[in-house]
């Protein structure tokens, strides 16, 4: 029995929330509102709460009212897990509502939910670029803030996270056996990122990419790679000195090395055919243009002929006199 009477009280009391909620939505007294809008906020029924702050948004615009329903209205987003909205009107307090104390933890809730909000690092990341910034842009604003203490943490968090992505990009260029866009893409994360904490497994990939780059490389740009991955061999030993990372870069420098010296042979050989064609070809030249000069020479030759007899007249004709 005393079951049953805790089930129909529980009953009646949701019955009586849900009324209460019902006339909120469809009052227009702002306090009655507001009223129920907080009790739900409380109870963290969010999508009630929220439904109920946006019904206050007009009726409270202009009044000492408006910061509470756009600061609770934020944090009802945030919790609710709507974090690029939530973030809007968290920036919205901080830049509308200047003299509010709750002004800085606005500013600084803006910036954790583009934080929340960054996605995985194999999805768009504009939203932990903007991230970022907000939060640099927080630490900026209040530097001596002790909120700002965990600020560069969040920081490195998402520069990581860009890091590891252009890693993997990366990578899957090196999985496709494109050597040529891996290096690049490798150098690219370099450059982007100096302070990255993959840089050793990035030198490991552009080692690997350079020297298969070098080897399997077409003639004329083959000396030019095979040089180029050398150098880089050297520049790992120099920043890792007696690492695992050292000995790979000493072994494939040995198997380079004894490419450039294969290679060296095959430049003897190309140049040797080159010039031996040359020779060919200069002969053959030469005895096309004795050819012509014969038949130039022939050619001049019948001109003047046909010159001289167009220049010399026909002897005229004889009369014979006839004798009595």
């Amino acid at each position: 029995m005393k079951k049953l009477f805790s089930l129909f009280a529980i009953a009646f009391l949701l019955l009586s929330c849900n009324k209460q909620y019902d006339l909120a939505m469809k009052s227009a007294d702002k306090d009655f509102i507001m009223k129920v809008a907080n009790e739900k906020y409380e109870k963290k029924k969010w999508t009630d709460a929220l439904a109920l702050y946006e019904r206050l948004t007009n009726l409270v615009a202009g009044t000492d009212d408006a910061p509470e329903v756009v600061y609770k209205s934020a944090y009802a987003n945030y919790y609710d897990k709507n974090y690029k909205l939530a973030a809007h009107q968290f920036k919205n307090f901080s830049v509308t509502f200047t003299n509010d104390p709750r002004k800085e933890e606005a500013a600084y809730m803006s910036a954790l939910c583009y934080y929340e909000g960054s996605m995985d690092y194999n999805l768009d990341q504009s939203n932990t670029t903007s991230a970022i910034n907000e939060l640099q842009e927080f630490l900026n604003n209040y530097p001596n803030s002790e909120k700002a203490k965990n600020i560069n943490d969040l920081i490195d968090e998402l520069n990581y996270k860009l890091e590891f992505k252009a890693y993997e990009n990366a990578r899957q260029y090196f999985k496709m056996a494109d050597y040529k866009a891996a290096t690049i893409a490798f150098e690219n994360v370099l450059n982007d990122f100096p302070a990255t904490k993959l840089k050793s497994k990035i030198y490991a990939y552009i080692l690997k990419s350079k020297s298969e780059l070098a080897i399997n490389s077409i003639y004329d740009l083959k000396k030019e790679r095979l040089e180029s991955a050398i150098a880089f061999t050297r520049q790992v030993e120099r920043e890792y000195p007696n690492s695992d990372l050292s000995k790979e870069a000493f072994n494939i420098r040995a198997k380079l090395e004894k490419e450039v010296v294969e290679f060296a042979k095959l430049q003897k050989e190309v140049e040797a055919r080159k010039a031996e064609f040359t020779e060919k070809q200069k002969a053959a030249e030469a005895k096309e243009d004795a050819k012509k000069q014969v038949k130039d020479q022939q050619e001049a030759n019948k001109i003047k002929i046909d010159s001289a007899k167009i220049s010399t007249p026909e002897p005229g004709a004889t009369f014979k006199i006839r004798r009595n």
